[in-house]
């Protein structure tokens, strides 16, 4: 009997590895990508961002965590540079997410409804998605043009929306949305298509209206979607460069100047690219901050309140075993 066991166990392990050594076969070439172009520049990042480092000059002398300080400093230049960036980028999100969770998410629900041409309008407002950055924004510049374009044309208005404000931050808002609202609808979508049609039904024959259907029902289905939806589109904000470059070119007096436009002027146009890599550091931390409170303060509190419960019961059993 144990001869058996024991051989059971033996081909048992021997699955278990052949399983890990196949899945680390799939896996490779991921992690060496993954490596060379990310894990492999962050250190480097962080050596480069611990030197007086200029790419013209063959002489980078260390100045160790003197890059850093230097954004804490207020009588640094720096530091107003970076932080009024960095507040210009705050402005960015705090005004642009609120439209890129929710109406992507009324336009889902639209979607998901059955009606002829369904398909065709999926389309169409994933559409403008496909297309690159640089195209979004040198297109929309010239429809904003406050002297020949095309919105002030068609709205008979005189509003100079790039060289304005506060009408240069809701053109790039608008612009933003414009363009990546479809893209939060498909996201939606799938969410949309995990929820049970018998929930939904159960529901109707309870007496609950579409709102009541939405408020518990969609809304329960669509939390995990609707925590990423979030979290990746606060990141995406955070990190906006190309509308503000190709539309206002950071103006009118750098009011949309973006910490991303801040660093990648520091780093390619003044060749200061250790002040600019410890700058990269510094939002990369405040970033991943905000997503942590994300976390917390979207998880369901529900599980959050069983997860402290198992790990109360798990020491009192551990507790009465010592």
């Amino acid at each position: 009997m144990s001869v058996s066991v024991e051989g059971t166990t033996r081909r048992r392990r021997k699955s278990v590895e052949g399983s890990a050594g196949v899945a680390l076969v799939f896996l490779a070439p991921y992690l060496v990508v993954f490596t060379v172009f990310v894990a492999v520049p962050a250190v480097y990042g962080i050596w480069i961002s611990l030197h007086d480092w200029d790419f013209t000059l063959p002489a980078r002398p260390w100045v160790g965590l003197q890059n850093y300080a230097d954004l804490f400093d207020p009588q640094s230049v720096q530091y107003e540079q970076f932080w009024r960036g960095m507040a210009n980028t705050g402005i960015f999100t705090v005004a642009s997410v609120p439209f890129l969770v929710s109406l992507p998410l009324g336009l889902a629900i639209l979607l998901n409804m059955k009606f002829p041409g369904r398909t065709f309008f999926r389309a169409v407002f994933f559409a403008p998605y496909v297309l690159g950055v640089a195209v979004i924004g040198v297109m929309w510049r010239y429809l904003l043009d406050g002297n020949f374009g095309l919105v002030n044309a068609i709205f008979h208005t005189n509003i100079q929306w790039t060289t304005s404000q506060p009408w240069a931050w809701i053109g790039l808002v608008g612009v933003t949305v414009w363009w990546t609202i479809g893209f939060n609808a498909v996201i939606y979508m799938a969410g949309l298509a995990n929820i049970p049609q018998e929930q939904y039904e159960a529901a109707a024959i309870d007496g609950a209206g579409r709102w009541q259907q939405f408020k518990y029902v969609t809304m329960p289905g669509l939390r995990p979607v609707l925590i990423f939806v979030l979290v990746t589109t606060v990141l995406a904000s955070a990190n906006m460069f190309g509308q503000s470059y190709t539309i206002t070119q950071g103006g009118p007096a750098e009011s949309t100047r973006t910490a991303i436009m801040v660093i990648t002027d520091l780093g390619f146009s003044q060749n200061r690219a250790g002040q600019a890599a410890a700058e990269s550091y510094i939002l990369a931390a405040i970033l991943i901050v905000i997503s942590i409170a994300q976390y917390y303060a979207t998880r369901d509190r529900k599980e959050a309140k069983d997860r402290r419960r198992f790990r109360h019961t798990a020491r009192s059993r551990k507790g009465e075993l010592s």
